[in-house]
């Protein structure tokens, strides 16, 4: 058990190297990488999981990337801010950002989401990235999750600038359907997961009824964005070869 808590004491203080934050309390990290699947199987011991945690982070991202995008985009209009931080406030671009800190090998999942390859579910990685911006929140204060948030984020904002990724991926998408098949994209949602209160969409979007994307999202519309915006991508990826 001692041999256990030390690994695990490493990874802690690894990821705290990366993030540049020391927790004062360990155990706001620590509940904010359990999993409910833990928490249920592990009922006597009433472990919290990290929902509520998730549930506060969401809010503190969207604030500190709406913050940075304003200072970023100082001309954009407020539907073109939206958009932007649509592309990059959406389940995907989280769990790869949770990817780059090992999360998943630190998560506390039960015996069924182990199995089911918990570990690198972006719904998963994606909530537990949140929960753990929550951690830092209550931990350290707005001042240093900004500073979290803005280290992990203001490469893909910098890439933004250059790209014009303000502009509206399904009007892009729509206009190239149209040039290259003579049709519009139609969006359909696949999924809802999640709690009333937040629930993430995956939505699908076809052309010629051909599946092109799958994208996702807090709401239908950042999920539609989410799929027009990677529907692009693998268009251009096709006209590579």
């Amino acid at each position: 058990m001692q041999k256990k808590s030390a690994i695990i004491g490493r990874a802690f203080e690894k990821l705290e190297k990366t993030l540049r934050y020391e927790f004062k309390d360990l155990n706001l990290l620590k509940e904010s990488l359990i999993h409910k699947s833990y928490s249920y199987e592990n009922l006597a011991e009433k472990i919290k999981h990290n929902e509520r945690l998730e549930f506060l982070g969401d809010a503190v991202l969207e604030l500190v990337i709406s913050d940075l995008l304003m200072e970023h985009f100082s001309d954009s209009r407020e539907g073109e801010l939206s958009r932007l931080r649509a592309s990059i406030v959406n389940e995907t671009q989280l769990a790869t950002v949770a990817s780059t800190l090992d999360l998943g090998k630190l998560l506390y999942l039960g015996k069924g989401e182990e199995q089911t390859k918990g570990r690198t579910k972006n719904s998963i990685l994606a909530d537990a990235y949140e929960a753990l911006l929550a951690a830092i929140y209550i931990d350290g204060g707005y001042e240093k999750v900004y500073s979290v948030i803005q280290q992990q984020f203001i490469p893909l904002i910098e890439q933004a600038k250059k790209s014009g990724f303000d502009r509206d991926f399904k009007t892009q998408l729509q206009q190239e359907a149209q040039s290259r098949y003579k049709q519009v994209p139609r969006y359909k949602v696949r999924e809802e997961n999640g709690p009333a209160h937040n629930k993430t969409f995956q939505v699908a979007v076809y052309v010629k009824r051909q599946l092109l994307a799958l994208g996702s999202g807090k709401s239908k519309k950042e999920a539609e964005q989410d799929a027009a915006r990677l529907a692009l991508q693998i268009l251009k990826e096709e006209d590579r070869f």
